[in-house]
């Protein structure tokens, strides 16, 4: 198992074919004004890609596009919703279809309110993972080995994950209304860059 780094595009031929676990890491929570400055990726065999993009970067990553844009490959997220706003702006593809675990959590783990990644690798696979570099400078010169684990953990657990939320929301009989959902999300994320981030839609207000 290792983690890679690459600056501004993925390699061509290192991911295996199937599903891919993604994750995000930006200079804040608001999509236009918090640069993107790294994309985490996994093909769920053991190793991590860490993509950085500079600061002036053009985004052009024809590679990490070409995965991302593949509609045969079920891209897997923790909050898909961050993340397919903050792809689509900077890379100008939607990272769909969508499997999104704190989704299926919040439909199956209807016991708590606690649906953070820690507290589902903790749960269901009986790890521990650190949070503590989720607040550090994604945009330095230099991103330090800390943050490099902490981006490689985002992605790491996520197909083990997925499995145990099919197996559970299926039992509950809620896989269709789950996939509804992950299907909206492309909208959701187009919603928020349009404007609409702070409105439910679906209100009577």
């Amino acid at each position: 198992m290792a983690v890679y780094f690459h600056e501004e595009d993925l390699p061509e031929g290192v991911l295996a074919p199937g599903p891919v676990a993604v994750d995000t890491e930006t200079m804040g929570l608001i999509t236009p004004r918090d640069r993107l400055c790294l994309v985490q990726i996994s093909d769920g065999r053991g190793d991590e890609h860490l993509v950085r993009f500079a600061v002036g970067s053009a985004y052009d990553a024809p590679n990490l596009k070409a995965v991302l844009a593949d509609p045969a490959r079920v891209k897997l997220y923790h909050f898909a919703r961050f993340d397919l706003a903050a792809i689509q702006h900077y890379l100008g593809v939607m990272a769909a279809p969508v499997f999104c675990t704190k989704i299926a959590s919040k439909m199956t783990r209807t016991y708590t309110d606690r649906h953070g990644l820690k507290d589902l690798v903790r749960e269901l696979l009986g790890e521990e993972i650190s949070k503590q570099q989720q607040s550090s400078d994604w945009g330095a010169p230099v991103i330090n080995d800390a943050q490099r684990e902490y981006a490689a953990s985002d992605v790491r657990y996520l197909h083990r994950m997925v499995e145990i939320f099919k197996l559970r929301l299926a039992r509950e009989g809620r896989t269709g209304m789950a996939q509804a959902c992950f299907d909206f999300l492309p909208t959701r994320a187009t919603l928020d860059l349009s404007g609409w981030a702070d409105k439910d839609i679906f209100t009577h207000d």
